[in-house]
């Protein structure tokens, strides 16, 4: 390869790195503004509970989820005010696991996104019930007419969402990873593990658009299946940050697997063999996308993004 073509293609994997991060950035603040927009502060005494509520999913985090919804559902030309919505249902419904998932009785992390978790800056109580609440509305959005006037895919929506998150889902996957403190899995458990309790989420979440914009089951499958290996690669490369990165980067306490005794990636394959195997699933992610031109390249980038990312 000749210098000059060397430089040229430098040139456009940097122009594509900084189109994503524009796009990330665009779509992070729609899905912030259509939360806000969705939960407003309320007065009198279950005004706390909206503020936890607000606290919890206001103010941070990346979007992955909410993006994947509006980037696929911008692929099928769906109305701007309907894809938003429906990532803000989907960050609430993440904003609800991460809650409970701090809590005393789970992961007992007083750090989410550089800031005291929820019970820490509430209380115990209040973050549950906050957590409760924001599960239940995600689907009270799902199931409003202003996400779609047909009433077949609102509940599609709900179904797949509900699937998503249960007991045969993330919930599921939780649980798992409870019951496996302190021993050894093997890595199809831990795959499975993941695969539930992270996979199911993203997945639904590029699936999502798919159901917005009316996709054939064929499209919807292959959309699925690159937010399956999304997913994927995203816990790889997560396990690979818990293990090297520094609670400041994080934006959350650091090294907390290997404390608590979780069979990870990086505990079966090392460092290196996670960072390779986070390479390897990312790059099946990218072949689901071959049945679409350039209109798909933010979500072929945001594979890249999500391996090499440093928080």
């Amino acid at each position: 390869m000749s210098h000059t073509t060397a430089t040229a293609r430098t040139g456009q994997t940097a122009d594509r790195a900084s189109l994503l991060r524009s796009s990330l950035s665009t779509r992070a603040t729609a899905v912030e503004a259509a939360i806000d927009r969705l939960l407003p502060p309320v007065p009198g005494a279950e005004g706390r509970v909206i503020d936890a509520m607000r606290y919890a999913t206001l103010g941070g985090g990346k979007r992955l989820r909410g993006y994947l919804t509006a980037e696929v559902a911008s692929l099928f030309d769906v109305d701007d005010a309907r894809s938003y919505r429906v990532a803000a249902s989907v960050e609430m419904l993440h904003a609800y696991s991460l809650v409970h998932d701090d809590l005393p009785a789970m992961d007992d992390d007083d750090l989410r996104r550089g800031q005291p978790s929820t019970h820490r800056k509430f209380d115990e109580a209040t973050a549950i019930l906050a957590g409760d609440a924001l599960q239940t509305m995600a689907f009270e959005i799902l199931a409003d007419e202003a996400t779609h006037p047909d009433a077949t895919i609102r509940i599609r929506l709900v179904a797949a969402l509900a699937a998503a998150s249960g007991a045969a889902g993330m919930v599921g996957g939780q649980m798992i990873d409870m019951e496996g403190e302190g021993r050894s899995l093997s890595l199809p458990e831990v795959e499975r593990l993941h695969a539930l309790k992270t996979g199911c989420l993203i997945r639904y979440a590029a699936e999502a658009g798919a159901i917005l914009g009316q996709a054939d089951l064929t499209v919807r499958a292959r959309i699925a299946a690159y937010g399956r290996d999304l997913g994927a690669a995203f816990q790889i490369a997560d396990d690979v940050l818990d293990a090297t990165a520094s609670a400041e980067e994080l934006g959350k306490t650091a090294g907390k697997d290997q404390a608590a005794g979780k069979s990870t990636y990086v505990a079966l394959l090392g460092v290196d063999g996670a960072a390779r195997e986070a390479r390897r699933v990312a790059e099946q992610a990218e072949a689901h996308l071959d049945i679409f031109g350039p209109e798909a390249d933010r979500l072929r980038d945001l594979i890249r993004y999500v391996v090499d990312r440093r928080s």
